[in-house]
């Protein structure tokens, strides 16, 4: 009997480290663009990020239009407009300056452009047959790992809630990916898309499908992040954490990309597209519940999560360890400031039937170690308020 399940591992080219940034204009060079698309917002521009690329294409000799028409949580109407402005200005590759939004929106408007039909007609896995044109991917922020992940997260604004498309077709043709883009990014910021990538690391671990592949990156990413989180959100400044957590964002997204996610995610897309609230914040309000509730699914593997964040496990039941885990998650969670209670960012009892009807049915729930009925997701969710 073969010891390994057959998995596949699929990863775009990327570049880690302070300078990859300036790297777009030859890699978009070598895609032979005559007008690139940038997809970026306001708080990006803001920062100076945004110029820098088109200044980097212009030394290239390559044309640039910025496309800027998106919120914090992107919205199918947004991506259409963005397709839009791709073909008037009849441009030919797309280079995403920005944070997991800024990424997944560039994803969507390529599936779009070379597909044809709405956004909405590509939700759930393997559903898209014609690649979208060239993507580079600049993050500016260490946690979504859009940028190399096979996931590309839309909001569904008519029925409100955030829809899974996921696809090899959406992993990123090269990742530019520089620690330094992150030093602009607010503490509240920082917190909540590093904890978005401690439950990539932790929920790709714990996954039905993960490999020893996976496991690598999955317990790298979890020391990473868990020990420079707080570094990063009380020194903004302070280089070597904003590396170490973007270097931990990598290998979580290489871990998640390949074995996929679970309840976590599930719930939290839900949430998320309901009451437009931030995703790194939904994660961190539903990860230690969903541990709970994973407790007596996954062998021995919170007693490595245990590991990886410093508890010491010597003697302890494998019930200890996960429950220490997620008293650890919910101490760190306050410690950079994110808020614990679903009631307190505007959820109401009568809302759950609602979020655990999205939750149930998103592609995340697939891989969760425990089967989530309805009946199981609600009671998450009430835990949670």
């Amino acid at each position: 009997m073969a010891l390994y399940e057959m998995r596949k591992f699929v990863a775009p080219e990327f570049i880690f480290g302070v300078g990859a940034r300036h790297r777009v204009g030859f890699y978009a060079r070598n895609m032979a663009a005559r007008r690139v698309l940038i997809v970026s917002d306001a708080g990006v521009m803001n920062a100076g990020w945004t110029q820098q690329a088109r200044d980097d294409l212009t030394e290239s000799g390559i044309e640039s239009v910025v496309f800027h028409g998106l919120t914090s949580n992107p919205k199918d109407h947004e991506v259409m407009a963005g397709v839009t402005v791709y073909r008037e200005n009849e441009c030919d590759v797309i280079v995403a300056v920005g944070g997991g939004s800024v990424m997944d929106c560039a994803k969507a408007i390529g599936i779009v452009h070379t597909n044809g039909r709405d956004i909405r007609d590509y939700e759930g896995v393997d559903r898209i047959e014609v690649p979208g044109p060239p993507l580079i991917c600049i993050p500016t922020t260490a946690g979504t790992a859009a940028d190399i992940s096979q996931f590309c997260i839309i909001l569904n604004s008519p029925e409100r809630y955030k829809m899974a498309i996921i696809s090899k077709s959406v992993v990123p043709d090269v990742a530019l990916v520089d620690p330094v883009t992150t030093t602009t990014v607010d503490p509240g910021l920082t917190a909540a898309t590093g904890i978005d990538a401690l439950t990539h690391a932790i929920e790709a671990y714990v996954s039905t499908a993960s490999s020893p592949i996976v496991d690598v990156h999955a317990i790298t990413a979890m020391k990473l992040i868990w020990n420079n989180l707080e570094l990063a959100v009380t020194h903004p400044d302070q280089i070597e954490a904003r590396e170490n957590m973007m270097l931990g964002s990598l290998q979580a997204g290489l871990a998640f990309s390949n074995a996929s996610l679970g309840a976590v995610h599930a719930m939290a897309h839900a949430l998320g597209g309901y009451l437009d609230l931030p995703h790194g914040e939904c994660n961190a309000m539903l990860l230690d519940h969903v541990i709970r509730f994973n407790m007596n699914k996954s062998s021995d593997k919170y007693q490595q999560i245990a590991e990886a964040i410093g508890i010491r496990t010597k003697g302890m039941t494998l019930q200890d360890c996960t429950e220490k885990v997620a008293l650890s998650i919910g101490e760190m969670r306050e410690r950079v400031h994110i808020m614990s209670q679903l009631s307190r960012v505007g959820v109401h009892s009568s809302d759950i039937p609602e979020l655990a009807k999205h939750a149930f049915h998103d592609a995340c729930i697939i891989t969760n170690p425990r089967q989530a009925s309805i009946a199981d997701i609600k009671t998450i969710y009430g835990e949670a308020m």
